[in-house]
């Protein structure tokens, strides 16, 4: 019985600090903000915006283009036409109207 004693004793102390070590240890892999499988997701998370900014970015950048085309001394005579085509709802008589879906874009 006094060896059991002892031996308890003796290792009561390691063992909780094993426990804390283990414990700390499955968090900083398994933990929700500042794991490693966290920070990958995090990761994943960061390149799907930054898609989402390319694509956006170059939307703006096309609306721009298109916007300029219309401003000032140099309009675009070809966007001006389909501007007021597309404002007027009306077509010339030798052209042929082909719908498409509303979100699909046509260029």
């Amino acid at each position: 019985m006094r060896a059991i004693k002892r031996t308890i004793q003796v290792l009561w102390l390691p063992l909780i600090f094993a426990g804390l070590i283990w414990h700390f240890a499955w968090y900083a892999v398994h933990g929700p903000r500042v794991g490693s499988l966290a920070r990958e997701a995090k990761a994943a998370e960061i390149e799907t915006a930054r898609i989402t900014l390319a694509q956006a970015e170059s939307e703006r950048d096309a609306m721009e283009r298109r916007v300029a085309g219309l401003r000032g001394d140099r309009i675009d005579r070809d966007q001006l036409d389909e501007r007021a085509r597309a404002l007027l709802n009306m077509v010339g008589k030798n052209e042929l109207v082909m719908p498409y879906g509303p979100n699909k874009r046509l260029y």
